[in-house]
């Protein structure tokens, strides 16, 4: 199973346990909603709307999980900490003694709302979440309720937390969803490139010498007939030599969203003296991670749907409920893979061994190379041992991609600083199948299939049908 193994990711109020009751504004911001003045009550205790006391460390603190300790007591900033990724961080970097601020927008919920859709596993509030995990583990997390792209509560979180560290997850994270029309398109490119310019002018004005762990994606780079180095690449031309950027070519409104936050990310470091790092994640898989498995209130969601589902977590559920595997086109597009247990253990790593102030250093974070055709030859041999019939179909391609091509990326950087791999194990492979057919009830048929087709995407507003294929 080590086959594609990659050769060489208005504040509500103040923290304080005795803040008074007070109002807020906060305005959510998302497509198809006017925007509109709404308020949060911050109230004396840990998991109000916009408050937070200060984290309660327990003698324990650090006995959770295998993962050093070197970082406990670092003040990180989780923007996104409500989403997949930010979620299973969040808990991860608690149980081991940061000091953890979960900031977000709740807006990757609205957009389930919005289309008709909802995630694999029954997730709580994240009000209930923080809530239970102070129950759990004698760890607070801070909670700020709020966007990015609202400068006064950008600030008035940075002012009142102070960070050591900024993990920004805080963006919309989905190809297929910035496809679906132009209304998605700008919403898309306005939410992530501005939030991280407010990102980038918060550490600079308020906590300079903060460090930035920022969330890329391996799918800037594109797939280029060459080998994709870690953020730089070397040149000589015409009897000159350079070290720049790796070429960009992005594949979706969302792809270049990224691109454009490397490209202010890389500008903002040397003009402004910022310590940056850019991880350039790969497709995540899994839902388990020790932490939010603890109790049935933490566990993390689990998207399967054609517009935020990751292909390898999309297999597992159509095997679980008998739909065939859907392919697109020839299935020979080729990405890097991670678990999402590497994802948290990658950002405690960039926490603990901060880039350079003035450097804007790029992880390329994935463990394994896989093509499509690769997952699902494995998921039907290993469905099979379950006495799942598993089939496999070719669907036509909504994507503008190329389904055969070269493709070797490398990763050691985090591996070279202490990253021990969960490679994609028959194991790991079973125990996925068996969580998807825990929960197949909750599966609705109709999102499985691709709805988005990039060829299509208009002027008119299409989020009634997005979700579903026709």
């Amino acid at each position: 199973m080590s086959k594609g193994l990659c050769k060489s990711p208005a504040l509500a109020s103040t923290h304080t346990a005795t803040s008074t009751r007070k109002q807020v504004p906060f305005i959510p911001r998302f497509p198809g909603h006017r925007q509109k003045m709404t308020y949060l009550e911050s109230r004396p205790y840990a998991m109000s709307r916009g408050s937070a006391v200060q984290a309660v460390v327990s003698p324990s603190q650090g006995e959770m999980g295998t993962a050093h300790s070197s970082g406990a007591g670092t003040r990180v900033m989780i923007i996104g900490g409500d989403g997949y990724c930010g979620w299973a961080t969040a808990l991860h970097l608690s149980a081991r003694g940061y000091k953890v601020a979960i900031v977000d927008n709740l807006v990757r919920r609205t957009f389930d709302l919005q289309l008709g859709m909802d995630t694999l596993t029954p997730i709580s509030s994240i009000h209930e979440r923080v809530k239970k995990w102070a129950e759990v583990s004698g760890n607070h997390i801070d909670l700020m309720v709020g966007d990015i792209c609202d400068w006064d509560f950008l600030e008035q979180s940075m002012e009142s937390f102070r960070p050591e560290a900024v993990v920004h997850f805080g963006e919309q994270r989905s190809a297929p969803y910035s496809m679906i029309d132009r209304t998605r398109a700008v919403y898309t490119q306005q939410n992530n490139v501005i939030g991280t310019i407010n990102v980038l002018y918060a550490i600079k004005e308020i906590c300079p010498d903060c460090h930035l762990v920022k969330l890329g994606t391996m799918g800037e780079y594109g797939t280029p007939n060459i080998d994709i180095e870690e953020g730089y690449i070397t040149i000589e031309h015409n009897g000159r030599t350079d070290t720049l950027p790796y070429p960009k070519q992005g594949g979706s409104f969302y792809h270049l969203s990224k691109v454009h936050d490397s490209h202010n990310i890389f500008f903002a470091s040397k003009a402004w003296d910022i310590a940056c790092t850019d991880l350039n994640q790969g497709v995540v898989y899994g839902v388990r991670t020790e932490e939010t498995m603890a109790d049935p209130a933490l566990i993390n969601r689990y998207d399967y749907d054609g517009i935020f589902g990751t292909a390898l977590n999309r297999f597992v559920v159509q095997a679980a409920v008998g739909h065939p595997l859907t392919v697109y086109g020839k299935g020979g597009q080729t990405r890097g893979f991670l678990d999402i247990r590497d994802t948290v253990r990658c950002v405690q790593i960039a926490i603990d061994n901060p880039a350079n102030k003035g450097e804007m250093r790029v992880f390329n974070q994935f463990t394994e190379q896989f093509s499509v055709n690769d997952l699902t030859k494995i998921i039907s041999t290993e469905g099979a041992k379950l006495g799942l019939d598993v089939n496999i179909v070719s669907v036509p391609n909504p994507r503008v991609e190329k389904e055969e091509h070269y493709y070797n990326a490398k990763c050691t950087k985090l591996r070279d600083l202490g990253l021990e791999p969960h490679l994609l194990s028959d194991g790991l492979i079973d125990s996925l199948l068996t969580f998807a057919l825990e929960h197949k009830d909750r599966v609705n048929m109709d999102l499985i299939k691709p709805a988005v087709n990039w060829k299509k995407s208009g002027v008119v507003d299409a989020m009634t049908n997005a979700a579903v294929s026709k």
